[in-house]
């Protein structure tokens, strides 16, 4: 199999430390360009815990560019309304966007909104099984004199990449061998999941439709997935004295209800109808002065960790995949050269969707008063299309063929 430009990477291996959607994602990217990779999961099967995500048209781009996106809409439902936001107090639709048709015209893509291992599963078939190894946890690396890196995991085997790339998430043990980056932080603010049989819920949150519902000190957010059987209600607010921040803990469905007691009739209805929530503390990182050292290179929250208010984490990590891969594949004889290439393409835009994330945090929990009322003013004078039409419109591929040509 040839890479980009029709050259073979002759012997070039390379090592993906985490087999979440961003390490598959780069697998995906690389193996189609005729590079060896090999992921290394330290969990015994791929599973994608959460519930639910955005799926928006620059990473729509990316699945039909590796031939998934089909088998990705089997189960991905197509909104045909964002950015719904509603009043805390009762309901009122403060604005709204349509997509479906409006959303392809202008960024030749649609939004989608799906349960994270319905796309996990997408990427992953473009993945070849022999590429997998799983119940490898990595425990250190070690630059090789003669060349390589030389990987060792806490079962005592060993492993040699010329390239290793850490997609092993914001407690990444990659990233100590790229920079010094400090611990994460607690925000202060924690996250609350739930899935709602869509039979059971009302019928305001099983329409096509991602509604936000925005109050002080907190925000609420649903849409339906899973071919429309469930509806996905993510909830933010204080995180007290929670700082638990596993994707796979579990909250009491009575504190998130509680939370949001003397919000909206309808709302409560929606969380009366939930029978089980998980719960997670927010964590915040700044940005990173690097991404790479050598032939060690970082992707996804492993190298940019984003609340998810701005929804483009699973997105932005398949850019990185994409950008890498595409470095790597017309640089294949200077792979160090290759990946700050791909520093230097991705961590701009990254870390400029990293801090407007971040903002969003304050914007969307205002009190009530003069700076809620002037942000609820403005809806009405933004067009998201425009406003974001550098996120959705963007062509990770093409970034690389661009950059190419500059020199």
């Amino acid at each position: 199999m040839s890479s980009e430009g029709g050259r073979r990477a002759p012997g070039l291996r390379v090592a993906v430390v985490g087999g979440g959607i961003g390490g598959l994602a780069t697998a995906a990217f690389l193996h189609r360009a005729g590079i060896e990779t090999t992921v290394y999961e330290q969990a015994p099967a791929l599973t994608e815990v959460g519930a639910g995500l955005v799926v928006s048209p620059n990473a729509v781009r990316l699945l039909r560019s590796l031939g998934q996106l089909d088998r990705f809409r089997e189960r991905a439902v197509p909104l045909q309304v964002g950015w719904e936001f509603r009043r805390w107090e009762d309901g009122r639709v403060l604005f709204s966007q349509n997509l479906g048709e409006e959303c392809e015209r202008r960024f030749g893509e649609q939004s989608y909104v799906a349960h994270r291992a319905d796309l996990l599963a997408a990427v992953r078939a473009a993945v070849p099984e022999s590429s997998l190894r799983l119940g490898e946890r990595l425990a250190g690396l070690r630059r090789r004199g003669e060349g390589g890196v030389e990987l060792t995991f806490t079962d005592g085997t060993r492993e040699v990449a010329d390239v290793v790339i850490g997609a092993d998430g914001v407690h990444t043990t990659v990233g100590q061998h790229v920079t010094e980056a400090g611990s994460p932080r607690f925000s202060g603010i924690c996250a609350w999941r739930c899935l709602v049989p869509t039979d059971s819920a009302p019928e305001f949150a099983r329409r096509p439709v991602q509604t936000l519902w925005l109050g002080p000190d907190r925000h609420l957010v649903h849409y339906p997935i899973s071919a429309g059987t469930q509806i996905n209600i993510v909830a933010f607010g204080p995180a007290y004295d929670w700082t638990t921040e596993s994707w796979s803990a579990e909250g009491r469905i009575e504190d998130l209800r509680a939370e949001f007691a003397d919000w909206s009739d309808d709302l409560r209805v929606l969380l009366a109808a939930a029978e089980r929530t998980g719960r997670w503390a927010l964590l915040d990182r700044d940005p990173l002065p690097r991404w790479t050292n050598g032939p060690v290179a970082l992707l996804g929250d492993a190298a940019h960790p984003m609340f998810p208010f701005f929804a483009q984490g699973a997105a932005q990590a398949m850019e990185d995949a994409a950008v890498l891969a595409g470095c790597l594949a017309g640089q294949w004889e200077a792979p160090s050269a290759a990946l700050r290439r791909y520093e230097d393409i991705r961590r701009p835009r990254a870390t400029r969707v990293q801090q407007m994330s971040r903002g969003r945090a304050q914007s969307n929990h205002l009190p009530d008063g003069p700076a809620q009322q002037a942000r609820d003013l403005s809806f009405s004078s933004v067009d998201p299309f425009a406003h974001n039409g550098w996120i959705y419109g963007h062509d990770a591929e093409l970034s690389v063929r661009e950059a190419r040509a500059a020199g």
